[in-house]
């Protein structure tokens, strides 16, 4: 029986080394990959609030995908962790308030703004679709509604 085990695993020892051997000999599999593309980086908001992670609990990564249809809003609202979003399709307004506005269209990134209030709204004629990631802990809430 040990001696099988010894012939099994030669065998898929040598099937393995088989495939990667095939591998490497695919054109193109030795090119270096294609050049990466940054999005961001910053240890600032969009509205130059510090970024502090969370530590009171087990960090807690969500992502969403946010659709809003031509001249829908999100609605005033502040974060409780820092946000990345990537707007994937259509053009998107955030009133900040007394930060400014700012517009955002399809392939634009930002660190959204925590704890100031903010606005979202779809001021083109197709839809938003937004990719947020919050980057949080377990329990926290991730978005929270605010009266203006």
């Amino acid at each position: 029986m040990l001696g099988n085990l010894r012939i099994r695993a030669v065998a898929t020892a040598a099937a393995l080394c088989g495939l990667l051997l095939t591998w490497a000999d695919v054109p193109g599999a030795r090119e270096s990959p294609q050049p990466v593309t940054p999005l961001i980086s910053s240890g600032k908001t969009i509205v130059g609030e510090t970024l502090v992670y969370p530590t009171s609990a087990p960090a807690k990564v969500t992502a969403v995908v946010v659709p809003l249809a031509p001249g829908q809003e999100t609605g005033w609202h502040t974060h409780g962790v820092p946000v990345f979003g990537y707007v994937l399709e259509g053009e998107l307004e955030v009133d900040y308030g007394d930060k400014g506005i700012h517009v955002y269209r399809a392939g634009d990134a930002l660190l959204e703004a925590i704890a100031a209030p903010h606005n979202g709204r779809n001021i083109g004629t197709g839809p938003v679709r937004i990719l947020a990631v919050f980057m949080g802990a377990e329990g926290l809430k991730t978005t929270e509604p605010v009266s203006r």
